[in-house]
C-alpha cells in the first residue's frame, strides 16, 4: 500500500516524538545526580511553566486516549491498548501521531 502525504507526515511526527523526547530523557538520565524516576517526576513541577506544560499535556493526553479508544473501535484497529501503552512507557508526541498514521492507514484500507 502507497503511504500518502498525510500519512508520511504522522509518521514523520511521530520519529521526531520518540527521537526528541527520549533524547532529553536519556541525557537527564546520563548526567542527572539523582537519575531516579521519582526525581525526574518531581523536577518536572519544579517551576509554574513546568506545571502549566504539564497540565497542558496531561489534560492532551488523556483526550487523547478517551477518543482514540473510540475512534479505534469505531475503525475496527486492532491493539488499541499498544497506544496507551507507548503513551505512558515513551510519549504522547509519539504515540498520538503513531496513532493517526495506522488511523489512515485504516481509513485508506477501508475506502480502497
Amino acid at each position: 500500500m502507497k503511504h500518502t502525504p498525510l500519512q508520511i507526515i504522522y509518521l514523520i511526527l511521530a520519529v521526531l516524538g520518540l527521537i526528541l523526547t527520549w533524547y532529553y530523557n536519556i541525557s537527564f538520565f546520563m548526567d542527572a545526580d539523582d537519575p531516579s524516576m521519582s526525581n525526574f517526576i518531581a523536577l518536572t513541577g519544579t517551576t509554574l511553566p513546568a506545571q502549566s506544560i504539564n497540565a497542558d499535556i496531561a489534560i492532551a493526553s488523556f483526550s487523547f486516549l478517551i477518543w482514540m479508544t473510540i475512534e479505534g473501535k469505531r475503525l475496527n484497529m486492532k491493539r488499541i491498548w499498544g497506544y496507551w501503552l507507548v503513551t505512558f512507557l515513551v510519549a504522547f508526541a509519539f504515540s498520538f501521531p503513531l496513532f493517526l498514521y495506522f488511523r489512515e492507514r485504516t481509513l485508506a484500507r477501508t475506502k480502497a
